[in-house]
């Protein structure tokens, strides 16, 4: 699929409900989802690190990032309340519509918000791989780290990666 045909773009007000359905509809049956309120959360505290997909002009998917130390990750039960200082950025929500997945979209997202994320300044960008993901993640050259803890909220299978930048 031709690099042209997304775009990945800042997230912005009017889109905050599609990305609460999509959401939803990505998590809600395992468990994972957190809501309207915790999402909106993730995205204030850094407003710059938060992305929509567009495909052909159409939402496509989102991504909910923001600074997070090394090794750490937010709590999917609780909202968050300040931006911590890191050169790690943490891409703790990335979804894509059901319509857009399977189609190889997720190698030319990745490489927007790594170059992104450099040119933020940020050197790592670290996740929560859920529901099979780290599969996905690892061929998109992220490492698992077994020695983080993660928080009880992300289930048993949840696996800490991350990638230099």
């Amino acid at each position: 699929m031709a690099d042209d045909s997304i775009r990945l773009r800042p997230l912005v007000e009017d889109d905050w409900d599609e990305v609460v359905a999509l959401e939803e509809r990505a998590y809600a049956a395992s468990g994972l989802s957190e809501g309207r309120e915790v999402l909106r959360s993730r995205g204030s505290v850094s407003p710059s690190t938060c992305f929509v997909l567009e495909h052909e002009g159409q939402f496509g998917g989102y991504l909910l990032a923001l600074p997070y130390p090394r090794g750490e990750c937010p709590e999917l039960t609780l909202t968050e309340a300040s931006r911590f200082r890191s050169g790690n950025l943490h891409a703790h929500d990335f979804v894509i519509t059901e319509e857009l997945r399977a189609r190889g979209l997720s190698p030319h997202f990745v490489r927007q918000i790594e170059q992104e994320a450099r040119s933020q300044g940020f050197d790592r960008i670290s996740m929560v791989a859920v529901q099979r993901s780290h599969i996905l993640w690892r061929r998109l050259g992220f490492d698992t780290h077994a020695e983080v803890t993660l928080p009880e909220s992300y289930g048993t299978d949840a696996v800490y990666m991350s990638k230099a930048l």
